[in-house]
C-alpha cells in the first residue's frame, strides 16, 4: 500500500476518533453521531493538520468537521436536476457538448456542503458499473465532445481502473478533451507521488487532446507547500487545470479571502473557472449566502484581482443549467444562461426584482 493510500484509508471517520484532537462535549457528540450517520465524516490526516484548534471560526475544519447545524433538513438532495437527466447508471447527459461519469461514492475528505451528499460514502446505486457501456453511450452521441469524470472524486480510485477509464474513451475521435472533477489536490497532495499516475496523466494528455483536473481549493490556507508541489507535477505531465470554488458562509464569504484565493491559484498556474453560488442543498443550510451579498462579495474581490485571476465567473448550478449572476442595482439582479438543458435559452439575459434573502433562483419571483 502506498503513502497517499494509506492516508486515504487511515483518514479519521468517528467522532472518537476527533477528540484525539479537540474536546467534544457529551451533548455535542450525540448530536454530530447522528450527523455523520445521515453524512459521514472522512478526513485526512495531511488535511487534519491544516486546521488551527484554537481558532473556534476556522475556515478549514468547518468545511470538514461535522456540525449539529447538519440537523437542520432544509434543502434538496438533487438541486440541479441530476436524477432527469440520468440516461444510465452512473452517466448523466444534461448539456448537448458534456457526458458526465459518476465514478465512484468515494472521496479522500466528505466535504460538509457537498451537494451531492445523498450518496458519498452512503449509497452507490448511482455511481457507473460498466464504464464500457457507458463508453458506448458516448460513441454513439457524436454531439458529446467533452467527458467530465465525477463522483465522489475520480481521483481516489486505483490506477488502473482511471487508465481503464482513458482505454474506453481513447478510440471516440469526437471526445476533444477530458475532464476529472478532483479535491485530491487541495486534501490528499500525496496523491501525486505516485509515479503511476503521472505516467497515465503523460500517456493520456496529448497536444491535440488535452486532460484537464478541474480542482476545488476554497480557501487560502489549503494552498500549502505540499499541494503547490501537487499542482507542479500535475501541470508538467501535460494536464491542464483550473478551480471551481464554492463561496461558502464562515470559508471565503470576505472579499479579501477570495481574493487572495483567486490571485494565488493564478500564481501556480491553476486558472480560475467559476466561483458557485452555494447550492440549496439538504442539511448544508448554514453554508449558504444571499446571492445579493454574494455578488458585493465577489465584484469587491474582483477588485484585488486581475487578468487571469479575475477570470473566474460566479455561476449557479440550476436545473435549468448553469446561470452566470451579472450584478445587480437598486431594483434587479441580472443574470445570464450561459449553458442550458434548452439550447434556445442559451445566452439568454433576463433579470429578477431584487430580493436580498434569494438565496436560488427559486427563490425570487418571475417580473
Amino acid at each position: 500500500m502506498t503513502k497517499w493510500q494509506e492516508e486515504l484509508e487511515n483518514g479519521i471517520c468517528a467522532i472518537e476518533d476527533l477528540e484525539k484532537y479537540t474536546y467534544v462535549a457529551p451533548e455535542v457528540k450525540k448530536n454530530l453521531d447522528k450527523v455523520i450517520k445521515r453524512h459521514p465524516m472522512k478526513i485526512p490526516s495531511y488535511y487534519l493538520n491544516l486546521i488551527d484548534w484554537d481558532n473556534p471560526q476556522d475556515p478549514i475544519k468547518r468545511m470538514v468537521l461535522p456540525d449539529r447545524a447538519e440537523l437542520n433538513p432544509t434543502g434538496s438532495f438533487d438541486t440541479s436536476g441530476e436524477a432527469e437527466n440520468t440516461k444510465l447508471p452512473g452517466l448523466q447527459h444534461k448539456y448537448k457538448q458534456t457526458a458526465l461519469i459518476l465514478s465512484t461514492n468515494r472521496c479522500a475528505s466528505y466535504c460538509r456542503h457537498c451537494f451531492r451528499k445523498r450518496l458519498v460514502g452512503l449509497e452507490n446505486s448511482e455511481i457507473v458499473s460498466k464504464f464500457d457501456v457507458a463508453a458506448s453511450y458516448i460513441a454513439e452521441h457524436k454531439e458529446i465532445n467533452n467527458v467530465l469524470i465525477s463522483g465522489g472524486d475520480p481521483l481516489v480510485l486505483p490506477n488502473q481502473i482511471i487508465a481503464s477509464f482513458l482505454d474506453a474513451l481513447e478510440g471516440i475521435d469526437h471526445i476533444k478533451f477530458i475532464r476529472f472533477g478532483s479535491r485530491t489536490p487541495s486534501v490528499l497532495p500525496s496523491r501525486y507521488d505516485d509515479v503511476e499516475l503521472i505516467k497515465i496523466f503523460k500517456k493520456f494528455s496529448r497536444p491535440d487532446r488535452r486532460l484537464y483536473i478541474i480542482t476545488h481549493f476554497n480557501y487560502p490556507g489549503e494552498l500549502t507547500d505540499k499541494s503547490i508541489a501537487a499542482i507542479d507535477k500535475i501541470i508538467s505531465s501535460g494536464v491542464i487545470m483550473s478551480n471551481q470554488t464554492v463561496l461558502l458562509r464562515g470559508v471565503n464569504d470576505y472579499p479579501r479571502t477570495l481574493a487572495n484565493l483567486q490571485n494565488m491559484l493564478a500564481a501556480v498556474g491553476v486558472t480560475p473557472y467559476y466561483v458557485f453560488q452555494s447550492r440549496p442543498t439538504r442539511r448544508a443550510k448554514h453554508f449558504q449566502i444571499p446571492i445579493a451579498e454574494g455578488i458585493l462579495i465577489t465584484e469587491e474581490a474582483k477588485k484585488h484581482c486581475s487578468g487571469i485571476s479575475k477570470r473566474f465567473k460566479y455561476i449557479m448550478s440550476h436545473k435549468s443549467g448553469k446561470i452566470e449572476i451579472l450584478g445587480k442595482d437598486k431594483e434587479f439582479i441580472y443574470f445570464k444562461q450561459h449553458q442550458a438543458v434548452r439550447e434556445d435559452r442559451l445566452g439568454r439575459i433576463f433579470k429578477r426584482k431584487l430580493n436580498r434573502n434569494a438565496y436560488w433562483l427559486d427563490d425570487f419571483k418571475k417580473n
